[in-house]
């Protein structure tokens, strides 16, 4: 009757570790989903310098920022997509609302990034970069 019992109570105790364990799956199609880290992140044509030279030659110092003498650093988060266009810019630490406006301007017109690969596939990532907008003689030019 213990044997029993024993064993009765085993069969219980391992199906319930087992409904436990249960996968679950994502209900987002692998086109829609986003990742924030991948086998291989997007990259920008000519890595990280070329991207910083981008946002440092096409930058437009907002006027009132400089009449202003106003600098701050903006934080713009977007998607790189499957195919490597830049959607979903958004300001995520904002300066003023003339900086996040050129900030988001920049990045929306960035070219074609090679996009981030999971699984051998390429998929959509988000990315986050820092736009510094710092005062210097040329800048009332520009």
């Amino acid at each position: 009757m213990k044997r029993i019992i024993l064993s009765a109570l085993m069969a219980a105790s391992l199906s319930a570790t087992a409904w436990a364990q249960k996968t679950v799956i994502s209900n987002e199609a692998p086109q829609t989903r986003v990742y924030d880290v991948v086998e291989q992140m997007p990259h920008f044509p000519g890595g990280p310098a070329a991207l910083f030279e981008y946002l440092s030659d096409n930058i437009k110092y907002p006027q009132d920022a400089v009449q202003a003498k106003q600098e701050g650093r903006v934080i713009v988060s977007f998607v790189v997509d499957a195919d490597g266009s830049i959607v979903e810019p958004r300001v995520v630490k904002s300066v003023s609302p003339s900086f996040d406006a050129e900030a988001l301007r920049i990045v929306s017109a960035m070219p074609r990034w090679t996009p981030g690969m999971q699984g051998g596939q390429p998929v959509r990532v988000r990315y986050t970069v820092p736009i510094s907008f710092k005062l210097t003689s040329g800048t009332a030019n520009k």
